[in-house]
C-alpha cells in the first residue's frame, strides 16, 4: 500500500485538472528476489479462504510449541514457578484457538462476532503479519496473504461505515497500467475522492497523517498491502484491493474496478435528499 508521491490539492473531480505522474520502474524491495521469470498464474494470486485459515492454525500451533520447548528446556532452573507457567501456556493456547474459532466462524456465517479492536484491526493483523511468515517457508507467501487480505476486506466492510466525501482517501501504487489509472480517476472523480499515488511507504503514512481521512481505499499487490494493513488498519479503516501482475512485479499491473467502485460508493454518504414542500 504504500506511496503518495507528493499530493496536489484535492479537487471536486480529478479530471477537472491534468494530473501529471511519473512512472518508477524500479522493483519494491518486496520483490527483490524475483528472477525475472513471469510470476505463476499470471500474476493472479487469487486463493480460498480457507488456506489463510489453514495456515494460521499451523502458524498458531508453531509459535505455541516453541514456547512450550523453551519452558521445557529452562524449567528446571525455575523451580516452583514451572507448574504455573505451564498452566499459563495453556491457558494461552485455549484462548489463541477461541479467537481463530470465532475468527472463522465469523467469516464463514457472515456475521462479524467479534468486536473491530478483537478481529480485523486487532489480533488478526499480528496474525495475518505471522502466518505470512510461516507461508514463506512453503513458497506459498502470496496465495497466502491474498487470501488473508480478503478475509480482512469481508471483516471490515460488514462494518457498513459511511463517510464524506472529503473524508475518504484513495492510494494507488505507481505500478497500474494505463488503463487501469484512467479507471481509477474516473471512479475518482464521479464520487469525488481524492486520489494519492504511492511511491514510498513512508510518503503514503505522511499523507494519511496530514489529510486525517476517516477511511482508506488502497491499492497493491499482496506484499505491499500487508505492510500497509499492519502500519495502518489498527489505527483507522482500510480496505485493500490487490492487484494482477501480468508483466510481473511494479509494472502495468491491473485491478478490479468494479470492486473498487462498489467499495467507494459503498462508503462514501450518500447526499441527503432534497426537502420536500
Amino acid at each position: 500500500m504504500a506511496t503518495a508521491a507528493s499530493a496536489p490539492p484535492a479537487t471536486p473531480s480529478p479530471r477537472a485538472q491534468p494530473i501529471h505522474i511519473e512512472v518508477d520502474r524500479r522493483l519494491g524491495h518486496e520483490w527483490d528476489e524475483w528472477n525475472g521469470k513471469p510470476l505463476p498464474s499470471g500474476g493472479d494470486f487469487s486463493a480460498p479462504p480457507g488456506l489463510f485459515f489453514r495456515y494460521a492454525a499451523l502458524t498458531l500451533a508453531l509459535a505455541s510449541a516453541l514456547v512450550a520447548v523453551l519452558l521445557y528446556l529452562v524449567g528446571p532452573r525455575l523451580g516452583a514457578l514451572a507448574p504455573a507457567l505451564w498452566i499459563v501456556l495453556g491457558a494461552a493456547v485455549a484462548l489463541k484457538a477461541v479467537w481463530l474459532g470465532l475468527a472463522a466462524a465469523s467469516f464463514y456465517s457472515g456475521t462479524n462476532l467479534l468486536p473491530e479492536r478483537l478481529l480485523e484491526r486487532g489480533p488478526y493483523l499480528q496474525v495475518m503479519n505471522y502466518t505470512s511468515l510461516v507461508a514463506r517457508l512453503s513458497g506459498k507467501r502470496d496465495w497466502v496473504e491474498h487470501a488473508a487480505i480478503d478475509i480482512y476486506n469481508t471483516f471490515a466492510v460488514r462494518r457498513g461505515r459511511k463517510v464524506g466525501k472529503g473524508e475518504l482517501l484513495v492510494l494507488i501504487p505507481r505500478c497500474l497500467s494505463k488503463q487501469a489509472l484512467d479507471g481509477v480517476l474516473e471512479i475518482a472523480g464521479r464520487y469525488e475522492v481524492p486520489v494519492f499515488v504511492a511511491t514510498r511507504g513512508q510518503l503514503a503514512r505522511r499523507v494519511i497523517r496530514e489529510r486525517r481521512p476517516r477511511a482508506v481505499v488502497a491499492v497493491a499487490c499482496e506484499r505491499d498491502m500487508m505492510t500497509g494493513l499492519r502500519d495502518v488498519a489498527g489505527k483507522l479503516p482500510v480496505l485493500g484491493l490487490t492487484m494482477q501482475l501480468p508483466n510481473g512485479p511494479c509494472r502495468d499491473a491491473v485491478l478490479d474496478l468494479p470492486q473498487m467502485e462498489e467499495w467507494v460508493r459503498g462508503w462514501v454518504t450518500p447526499s441527503s435528499p432534497p426537502a420536500s414542500h
